[in-house]
């Protein structure tokens, strides 16, 4: 089964922590529509405006107690169905990632995750299958041995951009 033309169930859903730890990490059928919805209306039309290549998902969908023994909480939206963690492999840049997102997409939220030199580490996109989207771009960085979230306005959202 495949959630898209580019993402199979597998890889939406597969976890080698919960495999270590005999998680069970299967959505339920609310989760798999917005799991097909983010997929539909956000990683496909990024990919095809990427030059149809491929990007990494790092991270999709996560069960509540996946996404606790990883160090999330339980109320993010990768439990939903509703987030993933992109990559970029070598023929773009997670900044372009986070470029093409801003500047075409409609999305919920997008974290520009712990930057080093201008550059995400990865980046995190959401969409709400029931929006509204809100477009709101966070920035994630440690503070105090946890992670701290800053929402980006205008100027910094340009800085990300390049």
């Amino acid at each position: 089964m495949n959630i898209s033309d580019h993402i199979t169930y597998k890889e939406a859903t597969d976890s080698i922590t919960a495999k270590r730890n005999g998680i069970d990490n299967t959505p339920g059928d609310e989760e798999l529509l917005n799991m097909i919805e983010i997929a539909e209306k956000v990683f496909e039309p990024l990919r095809k405006g990427l030059g149809d290549k491929p990007i990494r998902i790092s991270s999709f969908f996560r069960s509540k107690e996946l996404n606790v023994k990883v160090g999330g909480s339980t109320r993010s939206q990768h439990c939903k169905g509703e987030a993933m963690d992109l990559k970029a492999y070598t023929h773009t840049t997670n900044r372009k990632i986070a470029k093409y997102i801003i500047d075409n997409l409609v999305f919920d939220q997008l974290i520009d995750e712990f930057p080093e030199d201008g550059e995400p580490s990865w980046v995190h996109v959401s969409y709400k299958r029931n929006g509204p989207n809100r477009k709101e771009v966070l920035r994630s960085f440690k503070e105090n041995g946890g992670t701290r979230y800053i929402k980006l306005d205008k100027l910094a959202i340009k800085e990300l951009l390049g």
